[in-house]
């Protein structure tokens, strides 16, 4: 196992009602920015929750933070808070404002020009930021309780990500219920994003860490388990609320510490984004199966045991064995409606050099675990998916 250092002081609130907590999450006398997206909270009751636990609270609201949240959109609020200056931000919504919300309380106390830098330059780290918490209404990212959060642009085609301790949310409050009025494609995708995200911290090689790979395995077949059930009930209570937890628990750092972690997949996945504003969670599920095809053999060890443990695939050759894991992962995401080919979007090959020349333009020679995902293996990884 290699070395790591793992705190993640989010507190999460989970369950039927919770959001009624509020006022005794939040500073007392703070001035609160409400951030919330396209509306849905108005339509399932959670708008007024908030308000009605958050009365005596200063309040000012903005709303209209997209999915795949847009730099041109966060800095509009990030003018808001520079002129309002609220105390606390609270994300009402999905992965997509909690993101955008990171951004805002990173952005607004960024003094060296544009806060776009801190996406593109690695060297540049966030230190500081608006304290911020979240009301959970789609289970998916694990924005909820990480530091992390993606970023689109629109004038340049980019979707760009940051990491930082200072946006991590003082609070998540996750109640289940939410997850009883969404429609199929979003709970559908929320499975797909959460399996994914476990996928990259778990299919690199082995380093011995059991407790992290038997962790990851049981995210794994939580979501093999309970997504269905959700689809099929959206108000079966006990499947929303494992749905819930296991996509939180996949991207909370804990299944990544001390193992060597991928993202090749989002990497690539967040250029079809860019370019064609697909779904997230549908282009890993478009890309994931071209890196299990291309780097197999890297991942062989891995790629055995996720087949044997999480498949129950014990049979074959491990070419076969192999194979039967990947077509498995196939089959998961397209049993619930997420077509895993470029063609599915209207996408061709010519659509391959781009995101190619992207990764090159950045300088990026390598991705993936062990940094050795070349252009042209990205190249043969989206060939693969046509």
């Amino acid at each position: 196992m290699q070395n790591f250092e793992y705190c993640n002081t989010v507190n999460i609130v989970f369950g039927q009602g919770q959001i009624k907590k509020l006022s005794k999450l939040i500073p007392t006398g703070a001035k609160i920015m409400l951030a919330y997206g396209g509306g849905s909270i108005f339509k399932n009751g959670v708008y007024d929750q908030v308000r009605l636990a958050l009365q005596g609270f200063n309040l000012i609201e903005f709303g209209g933070i997209e999915p795949n949240p847009k730099y041109e959109t966060l800095m509009k609020a990030v003018d808001i808070v520079k002129n309002e200056k609220p105390d606390f931000i609270l994300a009402v919504g999905g992965g997509s404002v909690l993101d955008g919300v990171k951004f805002i309380a990173a952005a607004a106390l960024w003094e060296a020009g544009d806060p776009w830098n801190f996406l593109t330059n690695r060297k540049l780290t966030v230190t500081k930021a608006i304290s911020l918490g979240s009301v959970l209404t789609l289970p998916a990212t694990g924005s909820e309780m990480n530091g992390n959060s993606v970023v689109t642009r629109l004038s340049t085609q980019e979707k760009l990500a940051f990491n930082a301790n200072a946006v991590l949310p003082l609070f998540s409050i996750l109640d289940p219920t939410v997850v009883f009025s969404l429609p199929e494609k979003q709970v559908a995708n929320g499975v797909a994003d959460a399996f994914v995200h476990v996928i990259e911290q778990y299919l690199t090689y082995p380093v011995n860490s059991p407790i992290q790979d038997r962790f990851a395995e049981s995210i794994l077949l939580t979501l093999i388990e309970e997504g269905p059930k959700v689809l099929a009930n959206r108000t079966d209570y006990d499947a929303a609320a494992n749905f819930m937890w296991a996509a939180t628990m996949a991207l909370n750092g804990l299944i990544g510490t001390g193992v060597p972690q991928d993202w090749a997949t989002h990497m690539i996945g967040h250029e079809l984004t860019a370019f064609h504003n697909i779904d997230h969670a549908r282009t890993l599920a478009i890309v994931l199966p071209g890196i299990m095809k291309v780097k197999q053999e890297s991942k062989r060890e891995k790629l055995l045991q996720f087949g044997q443990r999480v498949w129950a695939i014990t049979s074959g050759t491990e070419k076969e064995r192999i194979d039967s894991t990947i077509n498995k992962t196939v089959a998961f995401f397209e049993s619930f409606g997420i077509p895993t080919k470029l063609s599915a979007y209207g996408i061709g090959a010519d659509f391959i050099p781009v995101v190619c020349n992207r990764f090159t333009d950045r300088g990026i020679k390598g991705i993936g675990e062990r940094g050795d995902l070349t252009v042209d293996q990205i190249a043969e990884v989206l060939t693969l998916q046509l």
